[in-house]
């Protein structure tokens, strides 16, 4: 397994090949029970962070996330799901704790064989655990021709405060949309609700760097660049538009949106519910029992065959072709650079945080 080091703003970073971090990473779920196939399933969904230039929700995860919650207990490795309910179209699914890396990319692959009968899909998931990123749930619909919608709430673990409250209630309730657009360069929207979510944050934490103004605020409202200082309890995450006064009803009405359709329709843990209002402000409650919501929708069945499929290449070539001001870069939609980093990394490995590659050497990387 050769890895080499490379300069990469802001920090040197170590570059390994993609497969070689595939087989390692499968073989550790493999290891803690997890079913062959589903370890496969779970590596692929990791590595799509590294591999898109999403480092938060990739392997910086692994030794800090995922396999602690396989040893603790807290995730079944051999669980097995099962649907509460079947209406064709719609299936409420219970996954009892599975790892949610692989239980959310089955059940998109439901979802999208259920829009192939019905022209939707809707799989409702309770008792899921942390999935990684939505957009590579999302992304295997476009895959297929289809739009993907995922989206999920931290189950019981509160993070971010509404506008103006005290106490945390809500998690960074991550949001997903995912079409195909032009060839090789899928529209995929992966956002969460708060400005970033605590990946980002942790991230230039460990790194030691100082973060932007607008990320993290006081409790005056005032900004605070030191990272470490959320997990000191000394800020908070903002939402999606900043202060009230421009726009963060919009970012916290996403989150709350989320939400309902994730833990309220599918009857998994709330954030907001009684026992979070004893909070005193930090974050607080675990991330048990998270709700999503994936959906597929099948554009051949609204639209004659191959029409969708015109219509999306004119809206994204339009989108792509829009005359940048002078000294940007070309306008690029969301999604097409994810796209470039992830064939440049195949082919040139994937880049690691120094901290997150010793990690891996520690949990028998290269051995």
């Amino acid at each position: 397994m050769a890895s080499t080091m490379s300069e990469t703003s802001p920090h040197t970073a170590v570059r390994v090949p993609y497969r070689d971090l595939l087989s390692f990473t499968a073989r550790l779920f493999r290891d803690r029970d997890v079913p062959a196939a589903r370890a496969d399933a779970a590596a692929a969904a990791l590595l799509y962070g590294d591999l898109h230039g999403l480092g938060s929700h990739g392997l910086a995860n692994l030794c800090r996330l995922y396999l602690p919650l396989l040893e603790s207990g807290r995730c079944d490795p051999a669980a097995e799901p099962v649907a509460l309910r079947d209406t064709g179209p719609a299936v409420l699914l219970d996954a009892r704790n599975a790892l949610g890396l692989w239980a959310a990319t089955e059940a998109m692959e439901l979802a999208t064989k259920k829009a192939v009968a019905y022209g939707v899909g809707l799989v409702s998931v309770r008792g899921g655990t942390h999935f990684g990123c939505a957009g590579h749930h999302a992304a295997l619909a476009a895959e297929r021709g289809m739009i993907g919608v995922v989206a999920s709430n931290c189950g019981g673990q509160r993070i971010a405060r509404p506008p103006g409250g005290a106490v945390a209630v809500l998690g960074t309730n991550p949001l997903s949309v995912a079409a195909p657009a032009l060839p090789d360069r899928p529209f995929v929207l992966d956002m969460s609700t708060t400005v970033v979510p605590t990946g980002r944050v942790r991230a230039a934490a460990r790194a030691g760097t100082a973060i932007p103004e607008g990320w993290l605020a006081d409790d005056t409202g005032a900004p605070v660049t030191d990272p470490a200082a959320f997990d000191r309890g000394d800020a908070h995450l903002r939402w999606l538009g900043g202060d009230a006064h421009t726009g963060a009803y919009k970012g916290f009405g996403l989150a709350v949106a989320v939400e309902v359709l994730t833990a309220a329709l599918a009857g998994a843990a709330l954030g907001p519910a009684p026992d979070a209002l004893g909070g005193d402000g930090r974050p607080h409650g675990s991330d048990d029992d998270i709700g999503y919501l994936v959906l597929a929708i099948a554009p051949d069945t609204l639209r004659p065959a191959g029409a969708f499929t015109v219509s999306v290449r004119t809206l994204f070539a339009a989108l792509a072709d829009c005359p940048p001001v002078p000294g940007a870069d070309p306008v690029r939609y969301p999604g097409w650079l994810e796209a470039e980093r992830a064939a440049r990394h195949r082919a040139d490995g994937v880049p690691l945080a120094a901290d997150v590659y010793r990690d891996l050497v520690v949990a028998g990387f290269g051995r």
